[in-house]
């Protein structure tokens, strides 16, 4: 093809200047200047040929027509002129007119560009046309989508055939890429749609918010398309994104998309080369925090928890087999002080993450005093045997429902941060807690009920069209556990930067209509016993304090003694939901003294 190319732009060199010749003749041929045209036609083919491949553009495969490409056939080009210019220039006698190489570069560029440019539409519109058809419109034309437009057209991959371009950038509007014009902005995705026979809205926002992925998605749902995205930035190999990126929107993309941007640094000189150990290691978070940690070059990586099965998922994840062999593997029970203690003096951890909790409110509702015995006495048996080892940094992992607490799970997470506060009080290492919201794709979460009911045949159970939850991915959850860990204030609480609450019939109807179901029924069932409309991060008299990083806010929150809530026993379930809320600076409700009694 190199050669090809080199051969045609050295005929164009000749034709060129005998038309620069013409053209100074006034259109007429004058003999005399022929022979002398002939030399300088030769002198211009082995030029050009000579200079293209010192310079590149015969040495080098460029794409067509591309800016790499037609800077050096310029400069190619401008020498060869050059050297003509100056051999007229000094020729004894005339053999040629001296303004006529000049004239024959400049033509000879403007035909190379253009029999380019012919020849690299004609190529596209062939590859458009025997493309397995997918008609698109790609929202986004800033840098990610001029590339991806560039790879759709010009790299023969994946399968969709650009037909307009959208974006929200007014000063975009009517801007043209690679031939395609920008036509609107996302309010006009069903017009445009209509008018290009399109089948799918392709999104080239790899940094696109989870709002802003929802609102495209139900305009595109409006319009009849399917649609494609872009991953974020980081997960697209060497930042170029092309067709083999998109994928489907999926849940998370809707829901708990966000970027975040770690201080590896000050995380790694927390973990590396240390002692870890991570309690409910065989939970959704704590498994994905293990995860996390072993990039993070700790000298042991310690997995406590009583479920055997959890235990062996989470080292198949990080070793590739089940084998329960490892003396990393811990299996213990928190309510279980003993069998704490031994482990923790064998294990000597120098950082504990404590993930390990029950956290299903209904189930805590019912059953009050489980909540007590695990989220509250467990939580106090994990930090006295991080205290008798010695640990330097003590997490415990909380949830937005201990602020401002209204149900069991919220007051006995809210005392666990209490006890937390109370060990940085007292104890040698820094013990700080971490609150956040929903995590998609924990075990048991709305997503995981919906989708076994929709697959089930419906109907989808909601409490309440108004109720709304906080989302946010595991492994962005845990990546900011561990910032959080890393710039924690000692007893204090950090608290996670959620977003925007999202209701939760809006997830509801995402999850029915990217199921493709359309006979799935919403039933609102009511709101539970000690179940809120909205959470809430903050309780309202929490004073709230920015930290050194933007998604991380820090509260202080009050202890409570150690040695006074171990003294403590209940008979009932109703004693233990009225001391939990009243030492949670909350008082039970009515309806939740009425079941726990």
């Amino acid at each position: 093809m190199r050669l090809g190319w080199a051969a045609v732009d050295a005929l164009i060199w000749v034709a060129m200047l005998f038309a620069a010749l013409w053209i100074r003749l006034d259109f007429t041929v004058d003999e005399h200047f022929l022979r002398g045209t002939a030399y300088f036609a030769l002198a211009a083919m082995v030029g050009q040929l000579v200079v293209g491949y010192l310079v590149g553009p015969y040495s080098i495969s460029h794409v067509l027509g591309s800016f790499e490409e037609i800077v050096e056939l310029t400069t190619t080009t401008a020498v060869v002129g050059a050297v003509l210019f100056l051999w007229s220039l000094m020729a004894a006698t005339p053999v040629i007119p001296r303004g006529v190489p000049v004239t024959a570069a400049t033509l000879a560029i403007a035909a190379m560009f253009a029999l380019r440019f012919v020849v690299r539409t004609v190529r596209s519109h062939r590859a458009m046309q025997t493309a397995a058809e997918r008609r698109a419109v790609i929202l986004g034309a800033g840098e990610a989508g001029r590339r991806l437009l560039r790879s759709m057209k010009y790299d023969g991959a994946g399968s969709f055939v650009p037909v307009a371009l959208l974006d929200d950038d007014p000063s975009k509007h009517r801007l043209r890429l690679e031939g395609l014009r920008v036509r609107g902005t996302r309010a006009d995705i069903a017009a445009v749609a209509e008018r290009f026979e399109a089948d799918v809205l392709v999104l080239a926002l790899p940094n696109a918010e989870a709002a802003t992925l929802r609102d495209l998605a139900s305009r595109a749902a409006d319009a009849g398309l399917d649609v494609v995205s872009l991953p974020p930035l980081k997960d697209i190999i060497g930042g170029r994104p092309t067709p083999n990126d998109l994928h489907d929107l999926d849940v998370a993309d809707l829901l708990g998309r966000r970027p975040v941007e770690l201080d590896t640094t000050v995380i790694a000189e927390q973990i590396s080369g240390r002692r870890v150990l991570v309690t409910g290691a065989g939970g959704s978070i704590g498994s994905e925090l293990c995860r996390q940690i072993a990039r993070f070059g700790p000298s042991r990586l310690f997995m406590l928890d009583r479920d055997e099965s959890g235990l062996q998922a989470t080292e198949m994840t990080l070793s590739g087999h089940g084998l329960l062999d490892s003396e990393d593997l811990i299996l213990a029970d928190i309510r279980d002080p003993k069998a704490l203690a031994e482990a923790f003096d064998r294990a000597r951890p120098e950082v504990v993450f404590h993930a390990a909790a029950l956290k299903h409110l209904p189930l805590l509702e019912a059953h009050p005093l489980e909540a007590w015995k695990s989220n509250v006495i467990g939580t106090l048996n994990v930090l006295s045997a991080a205290e008798a080892a010695g640990v330097s940094t003590f997490v415990n992992i909380s949830t937005d429902k201990a602020a401002n607490p209204t149900c069991v799970l919220g007051y006995s997470k809210r005392l666990a941060e209490r006890l937390t506060a109370d060990f940085a009080r007292r104890a040698t290492g820094r013990y700080v807690s971490v609150r956040f919201g929903n995590v998609l794709g924990s075990r048991g979460s709305v997503v995981h009920a919906f989708t076994a009911q929709i697959e089930m045949g419906g109907p989808i159970t909601v409490t309440h069209p108004d109720v709304r939850r906080y989302f946010m991915l595991i492994p962005e959850a845990c990546q900011l556990v561990l910032e959080a860990a890393s710039i924690g204030v000692d007893g204090e609480v950090m608290v996670l930067e959620m977003g925007e609450q999202v209701k939760i019939l809006e997830v509801a109807n995402t999850l029915i209509r990217m199921s493709g179901r359309r006979d799935i029924d919403v039933v609102f069932t009511g709101l539970r016993p000690g179940e809120k409309l909205g959470e809430e991060l903050f309780s309202p008299n929490e004073d709230r304090r920015q930290t050194a990083h933007p998604l991380v806010d820090s509260v202080a929150v009050p202890s409570i003694s150690s040695q006074e809530t171990l003294k403590t026993a209940f008979s009932t379930g109703h004693e233990a939901v009225e001391w939990m809320a009243g030492e949670s600076g909350a008082h039970a409700p009515a309806t939740l003294q009425a079941r726990s009694a």
